[in-house]
């Protein structure tokens, strides 16, 4: 390899990552407003180019330490995305993840209108080619969340079966039947019904679930 060549300068990586979070029952993900460039005043997922002494996962943890309380999340690496023109300055390389953490621990540092977690059902149109990184990921999200338990990370220490079929449900963009949704998950040994109060509500109580660890392993969910 000839490393004077010219083809190999002016060349760089990304690390960009869809951060996702449940709040309220609806999933989220974080996104952060560009301030210059061609995209300046659009909506791009989180991350950035990644130092020479590190690498792309310490850049990426790097990069959302500045923007959330929590580092402690899972993520997992999905992606490439290498066309020579999708930035203008110089060639850069993106390698994506997709993340999830839970909303109770992963408070936005700074109250600022340019950071934000936005429903999946009101995104904006993404600067750069993160439209298509964000589906991508959404693709991959629905692949790992039918083959493991990932979504004891979303959810609350103590959840309902409504709250976990919603996950499922809008993640999967399908109606889920919650009679065999609850029957089969159940099956699968990995929650175990606790007494927990909850919120108060009129009427009968709700029952929650807890997972039994913390181990993400893999599981047939459908």
């Amino acid at each position: 390899m000839d490393i004077l060549n010219k083809k190999y300068a002016r060349q760089g990586i990304h690390g960009i990552v869809s951060l996702f979070t449940v709040e309220d029952s609806s999933i989220k993900v974080l996104l952060v407003k560009e301030h210059a460039g061609p995209y300046a005043g659009k909506w791009i997922l989180t991350g950035g180019a990644i130092y020479n002494d590190e690498d792309i996962e310490s850049g990426i943890r790097r990069e959302l330490k500045e923007k959330i309380s929590n580092n402690d999340f899972y993520m997992e690496q999905f992606g490439i995305y290498s066309n020579p023109t999708r930035t203008n300055i110089v060639r850069m390389v993106a390698i994506t993840y997709v993340a999830l953490v839970n909303n109770d621990k992963s408070l936005l540092i700074e109250n600022t209108d340019d950071i934000k977690w936005f429903k999946l059902s009101e995104l904006p149109d993404l600067g750069y080619d993160h439209n298509t990184i964000l589906k991508d990921s959404i693709e991959y999200l629905k692949k790992i969340i039918l083959k493991s338990n990932i979504v004891k990370v979303l959810l609350p220490e103590y959840f309902t079966m409504p709250q976990l079929t919603k996950i499922y449900s809008t993640l999967l963009n399908k109606t889920i039947d919650r009679r065999n949704f609850r029957k089969k998950f159940l099956s699968l040994n990995l929650i175990d019904e606790v007494n927990y109060s909850g919120v108060k509500k009129v009427g009968k109580p709700a029952k929650y679930y807890k997972f039994k660890d913390n181990i993400i392993e893999d599981k047939n969910i459908f």
